[in-house]
């Protein structure tokens, strides 16, 4: 059994992740604590009081119910009856610690599909979708910026869609087909090029494999050269004037 007090959030984090990964359960990291794992060698940001989030498929429903419950996890039986295709809630033996469970995409300001890549890395979700995750935030704050900014320092930009590595094909896939996805991601990839070289140049690593305001530079680029699909074109003649995101309420437990 776990105990979220036993080395803190991400401890358990980490040990779920890597249980499941060695009994084949497909459960990855989502989030800060994804981002923390993948730059270990990076000062981790502070925080208290913080969830566990994870994804999995759908079609593995049972088996992360199963695996979760061995741990000590108890679920929200009625939500995860209603909503277990999409996500599932559970929390700690003490209530001090709620894990989400998002089912085969996430739904934000934009929905990201993953059902097809939850197992390119051991125990996260993949490098690009996580930076894709975050950059699909409308209204992002410092941590937001901060884990962007870590993943762009360990983490070279790349064409290809290599684990491992920020691909662009898989930049393209999503940015390429989808007007909307493109707004939001290349002004948050400029807000963190300015951010991270003025009020949140300390977000930068001493030590980084890459230089983050470089590599987010070769996104931003990236994003207006690469060919863009019909169904963008339509939509980018329409712009702004019509919403192009949606503002994702929290999920109560």
């Amino acid at each position: 059994m776990v105990d979220a007090v036993d080395g803190g959030a991400f401890d358990l984090a980490g040990r779920v992740a890597r249980d499941a990964a060695d009994r084949r359960v497909p459960l990855r990291l989502l989030g800060g604590q994804a981002v923390r794992l993948l730059c270990p060698d990076f000062p981790p940001r502070a925080r208290h009081g913080q969830d566990l989030d994870f994804a999995s498929v759908s079609s593995a429903k049972g088996m992360v119910m199963g695996f979760l419950a061995d741990h000590g996890f108890l679920g929200d039986k009625r939500f995860n009856t209603i909503h277990g295709d999409r996500q599932m809630l559970f929390t700690t033996p003490d209530g001090t610690t709620n894990v989400d469970v998002i089912m085969d995409r996430l739904r934000m300001c934009h929905v990201l599909e993953f059902k097809d890549r939850i197992d390119r890395m051991p125990y996260t979700l993949d490098v690009t979708d996580l930076l894709l995750s975050k950059l699909q935030v409308v209204e992002q704050n410092e941590k937001d910026v901060q884990d962007i900014v870590y993943l762009l320092a360990a983490y070279e930009v790349r064409d290809g869609d290599a684990p491992g590595t920020i691909g662009l094909g898989r930049f393209d896939s999503v940015l390429a087909n989808d007007w909307g996805w493109w707004r939001t991601v290349t002004r948050n990839l400029d807000r963190v090029a300015d951010l991270a070289q003025g009020d949140l140049r300390r977000f930068v690593p001493v030590e980084s494999a890459h230089d983050p305001v470089e590599q987010t530079r070769r996104l931003r680029e990236h994003a207006d050269v690469a060919p863009k699909s019909l169904k963008w074109k339509v939509r980018s003649k329409v712009g702004e004037r019509m919403l192009w995101y949606e503002l994702p309420e929290e999920t109560g437990h």
